[in-house]
């Protein structure tokens, strides 16, 4: 605690032999290498990300879209929603409420799911 420690090679340290140099400048290049291939690494990493985000990028205002669906006459639409090249329309008919999976550029319905209470 007295001695603070003295890297810089003070009065007390000996020079170091040509064989103990060249191995220290040989870890010092791998220490770089290994360093630049990790940077690499992480740009590679942080670029994959920005590409995912940003080409997913899907307009559903160019997207084509029935002009008309035919739903039940006493239907109240309650939701809809897109997903998986499907148009998912929630509506209560009466006291009954059902899903209905519909194409959403043609506009037929492709499967329908009735909720009943048990």
């Amino acid at each position: 605690m007295s001695q603070p420690e003295n890297r810089d090679g003070g009065p007390g340290e000996a020079p170091l032999d040509p064989e103990a140099q060249r191995i220290q400048a040989k870890l010092k290049r791998l220490l770089l290498g290994s360093s630049l291939v990790m940077i690499a690494g992480f740009i590679a990493v942080f670029a994959a990300i920005l590409y995912k985000i940003n080409s997913n990028k899907s307009d559903l205002s160019d997207a084509p879209f029935a002009a008309t669906i035919a739903v039940g006459a006493d239907a109240d639409i309650l939701q809809v929603s897109t997903g998986e090249g499907m148009l998912l329309v929630l509506v209560r008919e009466g006291s009954k409420t059902a899903l209905l999976r519909l194409d959403p550029v043609t506009g037929k319905e492709l499967g329908r799911t009735d909720f009943v209470a048990r």
